[in-house]
């Protein structure tokens, strides 16, 4: 079962469950995923991250601006968008990964850190933010 067959399941339970708030969220989670698969994409992880990003930056500018009720409706469903993202990786286990391939990219400073980008992400598998992963391997090219 793909996410989108998930969320879509879930939406009509949610429905029936008279859950509105959550019937809402998941209208837009499915409408993206749609828009991704006809507009000729397939990450399904990748469209839940930048939906979940896209919420997170709206409750922050909300806010930013006064308006915390509309906030935390962002954030709820920034929340309900998780349900459906991997598990995160460990930090031990990033680590690894990032380690593996400066090694494998042979990068040594951190003007190279595009070259393990390159190799680590694919490794990652949408199981980490892409900015933390980042900032990982920024930190260990830097010793």
């Amino acid at each position: 079962m793909t996410i989108l067959d998930q969320v879509q399941a879930d939406t009509r339970e949610a429905m029936k469950a008279g859950e509105r708030e959550r019937v809402a969220a998941l209208r837009l989670v499915a409408d993206a995923l749609q828009k991704d698969i006809k507009g000729g994409g397939g990450d399904e992880v990748a469209v839940l991250r930048r939906e979940r990003k896209r919420r997170l930056e709206a409750a922050e500018a909300y806010r930013g601006g006064g308006s915390g009720e509309r906030a935390e409706a962002e954030e709820a469903e920034a929340r309900e968008i998780e349900r459906y993202l991997p598990a995160e990786l460990p930090d031990h286990e990033l680590a690894r990964l990032v380690d593996e391939a400066i090694a494998e990219s042979g990068a040594s400073d951190p003007g190279e850190a595009g070259k393990v980008m390159s190799i680590v992400m694919p490794k990652v598998g949408g199981r980490a933010d892409g900015k933390r992963v980042s900032t990982m391997v920024r930190q260990r090219l830097a010793g």
